[in-house]
């Protein structure tokens, strides 16, 4: 390798891990897949809209997601005992407070999230789910396994499995430790240095 193609520091570039590239290629695709308003249309088409006549956003799934994962225990949608607050949502949903604040009162506006005072504090909000909320999360969830189960339907049990206890322990990886957004800036630095 010539002095020209060495990269700063007069250090050899490192030699790419396919594996790692096929990784980030398919996560790159799986985004603009997700990405698509599909999902709020179908969501849309077998539920109704809120007062007014509203359509459902994004936003407004996120927040009941949030409402009803701070809400109930797992599939059992057995009730917990922690109240749900504006600030449980916005850790929930890794967003600052007053962009929560906002997206709840979406939700609350769309009769999706109800909001009560908390009998622990009279101060905050307890939020739950309406019986519109309600609808609206299970026709997603169905939506979501549908869709899952379509991609895979050639798929074996085991494969499932495996799949599934990979990508959580993915999941979970990344969650521990976020991208570094920052990077994305040394990217095109160091793009733009050569």
């Amino acid at each position: 390798m010539g002095t020209e193609n060495a990269s700063k520091g007069d250090q050899p570039e490192a030699v790419p891990d396919p594996v790692l590239s096929d990784i980030a290629l398919a996560l790159f695709h799986l985004r603009r897949v997700w990405a698509k308003p599909d999902l709020m249309k179908r969501i849309r088409a077998q539920t109704s809209s809120g007062p007014g006549g509203r359509p459902l956003q994004l936003s407004n799934l996120m927040v009941v997601h949030a409402v009803a994962a701070l809400s109930f225990d797992g599939e059992d949608e057995r009730r917990l005992s922690a109240e749900v607050t504006v600030g449980a949502v916005a850790e929930r949903l890794e967003i600052d407070p007053s962009t929560a604040s906002r997206l709840v009162g979406h939700a609350i506006d769309a009769g999706l999230v109800s909001r009560r005072p908390s009998p622990m504090d009279a101060r905050r909000a307890n939020l739950g789910l309406t019986d519109a909320g309600m609808r609206v999360k299970q026709v997603a969830d169905r939506f979501r396994r549908a869709y899952l189960d379509e991609l895979m339907t050639d798929w074996t049990g085991t494969e499932r499995e495996d799949f599934a206890r990979l990508l959580t322990r993915f999941a979970d990886a990344a969650a521990r430790c976020p991208m570094d957004f920052d990077g994305i800036d040394k990217i095109f630095e160091e793009a733009q240095a050569d």
